[in-house]
Parts: structure tokens; sequence; C-alpha cells
């Protein structure tokens, strides 16, 4: 059962039924809007959206991160697929793989990030989405519709954050500008 989430929601990562999951992949999904061109014809543009993953200890202290620049964490707990330059193509065009048991006790957050490495906003960009799903029965558990197109080129996805329960999906949604994952920490640092 997929839950849509809304800008500032949650939901418990618990599985159904007692336990909780271990493995999980957030996808990110998007298309780029037509442009008109000669004549009025509608013509394709690429637009590359960067996923990344930002892991944090219980300080705020950023202790790792996988971006289109480093595809694994240190301690290989997470993984970047590869990075999609145009969002061509259906369902997710970016993933990254969580292994949620493998991943570091100090890590108490993790926050994923999407920014346009070539500057475009997100008034070019359409059906854009970020989801996360049980990597083990690829069971979708909630996504977040990315609305609210507008002139910011960069979006503080969702975080997860542990408790003695288990994991918990924040839906951010938390505009921002900036071409990689560095340039949104100042933006990230407000929602931990």
């Amino acid at each position: 059962m997929t839950v849509n989430l809304g800008k500032g929601q949650q939901v418990s990562l618990t599985k159904e039924g007692g336990g909780s999951l271990t493995k999980v992949r957030m996808g990110l999904g998007w298309d780029a809007m037509k442009k008109k061109g000669l004549l009025g014809r509608l013509k394709e543009q690429s637009i590359d959206l960067d996923a990344s993953c930002l892991m944090f200890d219980a300080q705020g202290k950023l202790l790792d991160q996988v971006w289109f620049n480093q595809l694994h964490s240190k301690d290989g707990a997470v993984q970047h697929t590869g990075d999609n330059l145009t969002g061509a193509g259906e369902g997710d065009d970016e993933s990254i793989a969580v292994d949620l048991s493998a991943l570091s006790p100090t890590v108490t957050t993790l926050v994923f990030v999407v920014n346009s490495f070539t500057g475009q906003n997100f008034s070019q960009i359409e059906n854009a989405f970020c989801r996360l799903v049980d990597a083990t029965t690829d069971t979708e558990l909630a996504r977040y519709e990315l609305t609210g197109s507008g002139t910011h080129n960069a979006q503080v996805m969702a975080k997860l954050t542990r408790n003695p329960q288990g994991w918990t999906m924040t839906a951010i949604g938390a505009v921002a500008n900036g071409r990689t994952f560095a340039d949104l920490l100042p933006v990230v640092s407000t929602t931990l």
C-alpha cells in the first residue's frame, strides 16, 4: 500500500505485522517540459536532475554523502545507480539504494536532495516525484510528488530518521538553489 505524502507529512517504515525495513530504495523521476521551437513545434529538451543522499549524526554533522561524483558511501550501505542526464524514459530516472541494517549506528538521519546541475529551474520540469520502495519486495511504500514548479533549481525532497522503533520518512519539499548537494547544506541544516 502506497502512502502519498504532502509537504511535512511523515510515515513510519515499520513493516505491517512488526519488524522494520532493512533495505529501501529512493527513486527520483522527472520529465523535461517540451519547449516551443521554430514554427511553434514542440521540441524535447534535456534536463539533468541529480539525486543525492546525505548522512548525518545526531548532532547534525555531515558524515558522508552519495551523489553523482561518489556513487557509494564509505561503508557501502548506500549506493547510487548512476547519473541520468536527461530524465528520458519511464519510472525512476535515478535511484539510491540504502541497506538500513548496514548503516553505522552513528548515522541517525538520511536526507535526500535533488538539484539541477545544469541550472534549469523547476518550471521546466514536470511529473517529478520521489518515492520510497521496500527493496526486498519492490513494493512502493511512500510517494512524494515534487509539485510547486518555480524558479528554484533544487529541492530537499525527504528525510529518513532513525528512532527506537525503526525509521520514519518525512516529506520535506523545501525549495533551494544550487548545482550540487554542497550548495544545499544551509537549507538541509534547517530540516534536521
